[in-house]
């Protein structure tokens, strides 16, 4: 699947906040209905990596290919039109406590299309339903689990149809069943929409669970340590340091 219609390139990327560098000099692909993970310890870069993608950064050197576009050359209407194009889920939901389920998942909606109010109303049921969160489209994020808190946000990020969602550990601060339900759902819509995924996780039952192919970002180089399925990695890995993070060792590769 590495080779197959790339969705998305990442070219030559050199990332970083002010004169601190994190990443450099990194390169991969994402091919179109992938679901694509990447991951790393602590600091090495998984988050920054994620929100240089969806333009929230400019990088330092390199570009972020969406669809056959540069992302990072775009200005105006192109750019907006790129990013219209992706749909993201952010660690903590980020969801506006004040505003109901449905009118967190219209926002998008009333915000980028010229729909009438009845059929943002019936869009916005229809990304519920999808998230199994139909019966809950009036409550508040606060009346509402943790999981169901993280289903509602990637129903608010597929409002306007992208055919890529980030997931910014989406898994985070769940239980080990919900977790499963999460999972299960990804799949779910990628078999369903055909949706491409980038997800941000060091959740290693999820990565076995749901990853076609994993970047394992490495802070030792500022660079990608490991790219592949994750049970190859964990088995066969050359990288005792990549083995070692894939079997949960405790013990330091380098002693």
């Amino acid at each position: 699947m590495a080779d197959a219609d790339p969705l998305i390139v990442v070219d030559d990327l050199t990332v970083g906040y002010d004169e601190r560098v994190i990443l450099e000099h990194v390169s991969f692909s994402v091919a179109r209905g992938e679901v694509f993970v990447i991951l790393g310890g602590s600091g090495s870069g998984k988050s920054t990596l994620l929100k240089h993608m969806i333009g929230l950064y400019p990088p330092l050197e390199g570009r972020v290919v969406i669809d056959g576009r540069d992302l990072t050359a775009a200005e105006g209407d192109e750019r907006r039109d790129i990013l219209k194009g992706i749909g993201v889920m952010y660690q903590s939901g980020a969801l506006f406590g004040s505003m109901t389920l449905a009118e967190n998942v219209r926002l998008p909606l009333e915000e980028y299309t010229a729909l009438p109010a009845a059929a943002i109303d019936l869009v916005a049921r229809m990304k519920l339903e999808l998230v199994g969160l139909e019966q809950f489209s009036g409550h508040l994020p606060a009346e509402i689990s943790g999981g169901m808190q993280k289903r509602a946000a990637i129903a608010r990020a597929m409002a306007l149809d992208p055919p890529i969602l980030f997931l910014d550990e989406p898994s985070a601060g769940l239980d080990p069943i919900t977790s499963a339900e999460l999972d299960a759902l990804i799949l779910r819509l990628r078999r369903a929409l055909g949706m491409t995924f980038v997800i941000v996780t060091h959740e290693l039952p999820s990565i076995y669970a749901i990853a076609d192919r994993v970047i394992m970002l490495d802070k030792r180089t500022r660079g990608i340590s490991a790219v592949g399925d994750p049970r190859v990695l964990r088995d066969e890995s050359d990288d005792a340091y990549v083995r070692q993070f894939f079997r949960r060792e405790a013990e330091a590769a380098a002693a």
